[in-house]
This record gives structure tokens, C-alpha cells and sequence, in this order.
């Protein structure tokens, strides 16, 4: 019955999230208020946005660099922000980025977006923080909405993120990425090994029955 729920969990949240997001949306956590866009990544439809919100409000985050890797709405990047972090954030959406400007702009804080595919245009490689919530269903995105949702057929997501994130990983930073355990977890930790880059949980967190997992990502 799980695996009949996984194939379907996509489609079905990707169909709801567009046929509620025809319009933009408030999307709250703490005194952080942020616009999301039609085409941007929902997070109130799924569990992940809020756990990695409450795992970065527990970091240490003053004065130190941060990067969002695929941002959306950019309220990780505010938040982070508003404890005093100097934060990058990317997306390949550019409706999501312009968003953020204004997202940033109504909760009084600055940020470097930057549109970006992955690390493509991303020249500094000495960030404290990465934080990073991909897409993992195996399809093929056909919309750039898609791409929040879809890591292609093949993984290629995280086969282009592993490739690139090596020489962003350092003893002194620290990579943090959320999954579910409705993903193929081993298809994708074996990519990464393949990359040598190794995965620690550091959180695991079971809400109703989606077990989420926040991994740690480090050179083998």
C-alpha cells in the first residue's frame, strides 16, 4: 500500500499545490510572513519546509555565510537572515526570485539572490551553511513548477548536485539536505558515494506516516 501511496503522493500534492496556488498565497512561520507565487514550491503542502525551518532556527547563525540551494519562497533565507546570517539564495525560477526581493523587503532583511541552477553562477565556494530541500520524484520536470517537485527520470538532479557539491564541502562547514523516506534513499546515496560524499542523520522526524530524515552531507 506505501509504494501505491508513492507513486501517486507527487501528481497528487503537485495537481492540488497548482490548483490552490491559481493564486498567491500568505505562508507563515513565527513573526516571518512570506508571499508564495503560482509555479513556486508550496510549503504548506508538504511537512518538509516547516521541520527544516525549526532545524535552522536552532543553529548558530550570526555572522556567518549561508546559502539556500533552491530557495522558493526564500523564508529559510529570511529566517536565517533575521538571526543574523549572511545569506545567498538561488533558484531557477525567476518568479521565485522575484518574490524574495519582495519577501525580503516586507520582513527587513537582506539577502543575495541570485538565479542560479544549482551552483552554476555561484562563485563563492566558503559558505558556513548550505542548506538544501530538493525534488525526488523520478519524472522528468515538464514546467519550471515542475522542477520543485521532479529530479528527472534518471536522478539527474542529484547527479549534477553531487558532481558539483564536492568542492563546497569543507571540514570547518557543514551541508545539510532534508529527504523523506518516500524517495528512493539508496538510489540517491549511491549517487552521492559515487561523488564521495557520505550522509549522517543528524534529525529524524515522523509526522503522521512520513518519516523525514535531515542528513548531514561530508566528504568520504
Amino acid at each position: 500500500m506505501r509504494k501505491f501511496l508513492k507513486k501517486i503522493a507527487s501528481p497528487f500534492l503537485q495537481k492540488a499545490s497548482a490548483i490552490y496556488l491559481k493564486k498567491r498565497r500568505k505562508y507563515n512561520y513565527k513573526e516571518i510572513s512570506v508571499w508564495v507565487e503560482p509555479t513556486v514550491f508550496p510549503p504548506f503542502i508538504t511537512i518538509s519546509s516547516k521541520l527544516l525551518l525549526e532545524f535552522v532556527d536552532q543553529l548558530s547563525l550570526k555572522d556567518k555565510t549561508l546559502l539556500e540551494l533552491g530557495c522558493g519562497c526564500g523564508i529559510i533565507s529570511i529566517l536565517a537572515a533575521k538571526k543574523d546570517s549572511i545569506v545567498t539564495s538561488t533558484d531557477i525560477n525567476p518568479i521565485a526570485l522575484s518574490a524574495l526581493v519582495e519577501n525580503a523587503k516586507e520582513n527587513d532583511v537582506t539577502i543575495d539572490i541570485i538565479a542560479s541552477d544549482l551552483f552554476e553562477n555561484i562563485e563563492e565556494n566558503s559558505f558556513d551553511f548550505v542548506i538544501i530541500n530538493p525534488p525526488y520524484y523520478p519524472k522528468n520536470p515538464n514546467s519550471i513548477a515542475e522542477n520543485a517537485w521532479f529530479c528527472g527520470e534518471n536522478f539527474e538532479y542529484f547527479e549534477s548536485l553531487f558532481r558539483q557539491l564536492p568542492k563546497f564541502l569543507t571540514p570547518s562547514n557543514s551541508t545539510f539536505m532534508i529527504l523523506s523516506v518516500d524517495c528512493e534513499l539508496e538510489k540517491i546515496k549511491a549517487i552521492a558515494i559515487q561523488n564521495k560524499i557520505t550522509f549522517h542523520v543528524v534529525q529524524e522526524s515522523k509526522v503522521m506516516a512520513e518519516t523525514n530524515f535531515i542528513f548531514k552531507l561530508d566528504l568520504l
